[in-house]
């Protein structure tokens, strides 16, 4: 990083209007001249390792924020959105995309947001405003998945109930009925066909299906614990969204319930440290707080505690299409969790195939990012009354950058390995030799040559 010219103003003004420090103040902290810093906001001078240093020393700066937080996603964020077939006729480069974040960060950003509430999403170009997915995941990166206040009333509430019982789900149970009235009761599947969990209120009941495993059963007392004593936290956080549609408030009042159990089951200094302790083992994650797979790896995507941060996960799930019923960032900022399509050797999608296993990979993007993944297949615990059972994939992944601490890193050459070229999907992937491309990208004038025949039949026009 020292020998590189890192330019990040638009980072350092947001970090000073959040102090609420002026140039002056903030430049007397950090040991330089006012005039200084004002070069360095505007981009007109680089970030320097020593300055960098004390950033970090004096106001707590995750330095991988940089990259999180580049206007649009940074360059390769605004090229993702510059290849839809709108810009087609335009021919802006890397260079043009690097002087317009250095000159106009917040028009480059200005730009990102109104192109990703036109396309609602940023992969397709018909908008679906009737989604409430969309608005909510947003909402949800723009936290980065983490909710400090929620962890810490869960950390307090996980600490006061192991002091109770060793069993977390019989002391929530107890906690519900003593401090609540409400007794937790089994019902058969044949009574709860198509239900997991049901709250009756005459009763004083909160009904469990049997077809719940322990983790499960856990994690829905979990989050009807967090609907009564979490209630006043979650409801302001989501006023705060000031959400227009109230399907849009529901669905994330349900994301911030769920963060509270899985921060219930999983407290959040206890779960670091057993990450750091065991190489962010998962099995043994499992094992040890009583949660599912898809539980920890959710998990995982939000430690970012200020002073106590973990590795920057992202996650995904996707069903054998390829379709995302899930999507998380956390501190990542790594393209694949935005992309509108994924590249079939990526091995995620090899996860179907083996049932229980691990399937790892080292991935290499077009920019050049590396990306070390795992993924595995999971079966909900519940089946339709039909007998249909579903199966998705989960997609775990870091920058290979940060792997070194994984177990399951272990036989990778992180730094200069063999890695896998894959792309964000065939419409956005521009690598001319790859024999799986099903269909051209997106922007690029096709070559037909009838003497001759390639590896692909899209031959393209190249930058």
């Amino acid at each position: 990083m020292a020998d590189a010219k890192l330019f990040a103003g638009h980072r350092i003004k947001r970090l000073r209007r959040q102090a609420g420090l002026t140039q002056a103040a903030m430049a007397e902290m950090l040991d330089i001249s006012p005039s200084y810093l004002n070069l360095i906001e505007r981009n007109q001078r680089p970030l320097s390792a020593t300055l960098l240093i004390r950033l970090a020393d004096r106001f707590d700066f995750d330095m991988r924020s940089l990259s999180d937080d580049e206007p649009g996603g940074g360059e390769d964020g605004l090229r993702r959105r510059l290849a839809d077939p709108l810009f087609a006729d335009l021919d802006v480069d890397r260079n043009e995309l690097h002087e317009w974040l250095a000159a106009s960060p917040g028009g480059a950003e200005a730009f990102a947001r109104a192109f990703d509430r036109m396309t609602q999403g940023g992969g397709d170009a018909r908008p679906d405003a009737s989604d409430p997915v969309i608005p909510v995941r947003r909402e949800i990166e723009r936290w980065k998945n983490h909710y400090a206040d929620l962890d810490s009333q869960a950390e307090a509430l996980a600490d006061e109930l192991r002091l109770g019982a060793g069993d977390l789900y019989g002391a929530i149970a107890e906690r519900l009925r003593s401090k609540h009235q409400l007794t937790i009761r089994i019902l058969p599947a044949e009574v709860m066909p198509d239900r997991l969990r049901r709250l009756d209120l005459h009763a004083r009941q909160l009904q469990l299906s049997e077809m719940l495993d322990q983790a499960s059963r856990t994690f829905q007392a979990g989050f009807q614990l967090a609907q009564i004593e979490a209630k006043a936290e979650i409801e302001a956080l989501v006023a705060g969204a000031e959400f227009l549609d109230p399907v849009q408030a529901r669905f994330y009042h349900r994301h911030l319930s769920g963060y509270f159990a899985a921060a219930l089951m999983m407290p959040y200094r206890r779960f670091l440290r057993a990450c750091e302790g065991s190489g962010y083992d998962f099995e043994l994650l499992q094992r040890r707080f009583g949660a599912g797979f898809e539980q920890v790896a959710h998990r995982l995507t939000t430690l970012q505690r200020v002073g106590e941060r973990g590795l920057p996960f992202f996650m995904l799930r996707i069903d054998r299409t390829g379709m995302v019923s899930k999507r998380y960032a956390g501190a990542s900022g790594s393209p694949l969790v935005e992309s509108a399509g994924f590249c079939p050797l990526w091995h995620i999608h090899r996860a179907f195939d083996r049932p229980g296993e691990f399937t790892r990979q080292l991935v290499e993007l077009e920019d050049e990012s590396r990306w070390f993944t795992i993924s595995r297949m999971v079966h909900p615990v519940s089946r339709a009354p039909s007998g249909i059972r579903a199966e998705f994939a989960i997609g775990l992944g870091l920058a290979a950058a940060h792997a070194a601490p994984l177990i399951d890193a272990r036989g990778f050459d992180l730094a200069g390995g063999d890695t896998t070229p894959i792309g964000l999907g065939c419409r956005q992937c521009t690598r001319a030799d790859c024999p799986q491309r099903s269909a051209p990208p997106i922007g690029r004038a096709l070559i037909i040559n009838e003497r001759e025949r390639a590896i692909t039949p899209f031959a393209f026009a190249g930058d």
